[in-house]
């Protein structure tokens, strides 16, 4: 059953190591050039952005996590009035089990009770797009997000792997729905030549989900009988930084950079390499177990990170932090130059 498996996807998540082995975010490679005279005050420093028409009081949206089992009602609770309490916005697992079983839709509406005024993204998965209006009616929401997980479908023992028609499934989703729509990889990224075609099936908004955090190759690969395939393409992915780095040369459109995100430091670069906002799961799954206030500590740390980030490159605004200088190393620059992107301007953006 649906509601079994994200009751696993819970445990394995909390439990064992799901993070990529080798393969790493790239923030790693990105070092903010610091300004010795900042002629900013910290304390005046402003997080304020704005997403999918909703005013965030900081940068920062926990992506979808969970929903669909009776556990999933406390986390959600958690992350929920957190997210209210400091004004950020919050996705949420995909809404499929309770389509299906609709005893299950407290475990999703309960975010919304929580969160009034939060910025709310649905969500469901490109093999059951034809739910998307379920979805989308199911609660109050501001957006959904329609999320591609090709690398788990294909590790996962019941995976649907018939991805050929989901370019004009979206396409619909996009032309039907009447609210924003956004498309999210699950921890693999995305590239930029299916930004561009995203753009064009109309999607007003891309988190890029890229790897070096959570591996849905991983957490499959615990729940296969047959270990090797899961074992061999546990680092599967696009770097977060790189992804980011693609999508956001590539379109217009709002973007959330998510995988892999730790700390307000990697918020800080996620945002200065082109990202509208920052997405985090996986650490703010575990403090749910504790509740709210642990949640919401976890964030405001980030926060207070960011701003020091922000402060020590002399960015009073998110704004500001998108322009700031910085250098790509290693080998999310060899990346990039293979892909053709120039990696140099970023270095000199204060000098144009």
């Amino acid at each position: 059953m649906i509601s079994d498996r994200k009751l696993e996807h819970l445990k394995l998540c909390t439990e064992c190591d799901v993070q990529y082995k080798h393969k790493r975010t790239g923030f790693n490679d990105i070092e903010l050039i610091h300004k010795a005279l900042p002629q900013v005050n910290k304390e005046e420093i402003d997080l304020k952005t704005k997403f999918l028409g909703k005013e965030l009081e900081a940068p920062i949206i926990i992506t979808g996590i969970t929903g669909g089992h009776p556990a999933a009602l406390a986390i959600n609770q958690a992350l929920a009035s957190a997210a209210e309490k400091l004004k950020i916005g919050m996705g949420m697992g995909s809404q499929r089990a309770a389509i299906e079983n609709p005893e299950l839709e407290s475990t999703y509406t309960i975010i919304r009770d929580e969160a009034p005024s939060t910025l709310i993204i649905g969500n469901i998965g490109a093999p059951q797009i034809e739910l998307a209006e379920q979805a989308a009616a199911m609660m109050d929401l501001d957006a959904l997000a329609i999320h591609l997980n090709p690398l788990q479908e294909a590790i996962q023992p019941e995976g649907d792997v018939d991805s050929a028609n989901y370019l004009e499934l979206i396409e619909e989703a996009t032309s039907t729905l009447k609210i924003p729509v956004m498309v999210k990889e699950t921890g693999a990224g995305i590239k930029r030549e299916d930004a561009l075609s995203l753009v064009k099936a109309g999607v007003d908004a891309i988190d890029v989900a890229g790897s070096g955090g959570t591996s849905w190759a991983a957490v499959e690969t615990y729940r296969s009988k047959e270990r090797n395939l899961g074992e061999l393409f546990w680092d599967w992915g696009i770097p977060t930084a790189v992804s980011t780095i693609e999508v956001a040369e590539s379109v217009k459109i709002p973007i959330l950079s998510s995988g892999g995100i730790r700390n307000g430091m990697d918020m800080a670069k996620a945002i200065a390499l082109g990202a509208d906002t920052a997405g985090i799961a996986l650490p703010l799954l575990k403090e749910a177990y504790q509740g709210k206030e642990a949640v919401t500590a976890k964030i405001q740390k980030y926060m207070d990170e960011l701003k020091v980030a922000m402060y020590l490159v002399g960015a009073s605004s998110i704004e500001e932090l998108r322009n700031c200088d910085l250098i790509i190393q290693g080998k999310t620059r060899e990346w990039l130059q293979e892909r053709g992107l120039d990696t140099t301007k970023y270095a000199r953006r204060t000098l144009q």
